[in-house]
């Protein structure tokens, strides 16, 4: 298993992303020699919905069977050739199963890689022929020629709108740091930020573990900081709660001896209230009747 830290990031986070939608493998081995590809992603049936939470990424995820390989720098032509040695070894083993299975495989339906780069110069592109498709795709998109099915995605030229946000996370230096901010800014309700800041408050503290750290690979730690601390201070601040509903679960129970649906309400509003409401009611519990307590939280 890789030890570089935005490898572990890369995965986790495309996989906690793309999980919901279908079926997510990392470091998938394919066989003309033993090589691994990053993530590849296959979507289920009836999720095309959901896709549309994750913006540009979703749109890639449903086009085809997508192989997803993040670059923390700009690859090199050997980094490409082996990217799309990948590509070529996973259509010809769909298209062996398909002549097995006695049926055929068009064309469209043929898997498809997306190198995903902090960058890409005129060089890389020129040398591969990748061009923008911009009446379909944003800025930021470059193809290679139809038949080698292969994007190069150029993090720093997507524009900086909500449909990227999940690519620009991968980025780099400033564009990487705004991506973060603008997912700490998110409504504290919205689903994908609890999880992803949750994968970066466990690969921080997975990291911070290991000994032998590139510049790299502490901009990396230092671009993701505000997305950490984020998600530390709600960690507290689930800890907090959870130690209060126990304090109050304890108290009710010792007053009434259970907790039913009624009480289970009350403690639920009690956790709601100020830190100094809640510890001047707390000390009020054991003389408040149950009707009381039912009286002070209406439903």
């Amino acid at each position: 298993m890789t030890k570089k830290p935005h490898d572990q990031f890369a995965k986790q986070f495309l996989k906690e992303l793309l999980s919901p939608l279908g079926e997510v493998s990392t470091n998938q081995e394919v066989t003309d020699e033993t090589r691994f590809v990053d993530v590849l992603f296959s979507a289920t049936p009836n999720s095309t919905a959901d896709a549309e939470t994750l913006g540009l990424l979703g749109r890639i995820a449903f086009l085809n069977t997508a192989l997803l390989e993040p670059f923390r720098n700009q690859p090199s032509f050997s980094e490409v050739r082996s990217c799309l040695q990948k590509l070529f070894t996973v259509i010809a083993d769909s298209q062996r199963q398909a002549n097995r299975e006695d049926t055929t495989l068009a064309e469209k339906d043929l898997a498809r890689l997306w190198i995903l780069s902090p960058s890409a110069s005129e060089t890389l592109l020129k040398a591969f022929g990748a061009k923008l498709d911009l009446d379909n795709w944003p800025d930021g998109v470059y193809f290679l020629p139809d038949g080698i099915r292969t994007a190069i995605v150029a993090i720093n030229k997507l524009p900086q709108t909500p449909e990227t946000l999940w690519f620009r996370l991968l980025g780099r230096g400033k564009v990487q740091q705004l991506a973060v901010s603008e997912l700490v800014a998110l409504p504290r309700e919205n689903l994908l930020r609890r999880n992803v800041l949750e994968i970066i408050y466990r690969w921080r503290i997975g990291v911070m573990t290991q000994t032998e750290l590139t510049e790299d690979d502490r901009e990396l730690i230092m671009n993701l900081t505000e997305a950490y601390q984020e998600a530390r201070a709600a960690a507290v601040q689930e800890g907090v709660q959870l130690e209060r509903r126990q304090v109050v679960e304890n108290l009710l129970r010792f007053r009434f001896g259970s907790v039913d649906e009624e009480l289970s309400r009350v403690i639920n509003a009690l956790l709601e209230l100020p830190a100094e409401e809640f510890a001047s009611l707390l000390l009020q519990l054991p003389a408040l009747s149950r009707e009381e307590l039912l009286a002070m939280f209406p439903q």
